[in-house]
């Protein structure tokens, strides 16, 4: 009787952790009709609309932009390269965007600046956001009201300005009032997401995949 108990009391324990146990779900891969998802840290694997996985994730539609997902009853809608936690816990999670490297080994990631779509390319060794002024001036930037400042290029010398970014978005994850440098010219092709950035998240490498969770 005593064992039966003891057993009891350990199916009880784990059935409460699993109630209450999120389902964390990334999305590394978008098509019309598809999408390429990791679960729970699994395995890639591709659903078609209407598709459930093994751990009950259903994706409800998909393009090249984003899918939306069918996640403990819940629906969400992914961007590509961004990740969501859904379940039974109450412990608000800090947000965070899961980004996997190209086969140059770079993290790409679509996002926005104040609220326009622009891409990026997260880059450690650059001391802020920066970005072209064509890139700025989509975004609605008055660049040219910052301060003015040269910056060696490989193509030489270059007028460039300081600037701060109302609003930066990246999957999940949003900053406001983001130092950056805007570029006369078409140089850099994509915005560059340095450390005036990436200073404000933590960043978690496993294999190809760099998640950054922000701090504040």
């Amino acid at each position: 009787m005593r064992t039966f108990f003891y057993v009891l009391a350990l199916y009880l324990a784990w059935a409460f952790q699993s109630a209450h146990a999120d389902t964390q779900v990334n999305v590394v891969g978008l098509f019309t009709g598809k999408a390429v998802l990791v679960i729970n840290n699994g395995k890639p694997q591709t659903l078609s609309v209407g598709q459930v996985s093994a751990e009950g994730v259903k994706l409800i539609s998909a393009n090249s932009q984003s899918a939306v997902l069918e996640i403990e009853g819940k629906r969400r809608e992914l961007m590509m390269g961004q990740g969501v936690a859904v379940g039974g816990s109450t412990k608000s999670q800090p947000a965070s965007v899961t980004l996997y490297a190209n086969s140059a080994g770079h993290h790409l990631a679509e996002g926005q600046i104040n609220g326009v779509p622009l891409k990026f390319i997260v880059d450690t060794g650059a001391t802020s956001i920066a970005m072209n002024s064509a890139d700025a001036r989509k975004a609605g930037i008055d660049y040219k009201k910052g301060e003015q400042v040269p910056v060696h290029t490989a193509s030489g010398n270059v007028a460039a300005y300081r600037v701060v970014i109302n609003t930066l978005k990246i999957g999940a994850v949003v900053l406001h009032q983001v130092e950056g440098v805007v570029l006369e010219g078409n140089s850099p092709a994509v915005v560059l997401l340095g450390m005036s950035a990436l200073s404000r998240l933590e960043m978690k490498r496993e294999g190809i995949a760099l998640t950054l969770i922000k701090k504040y």
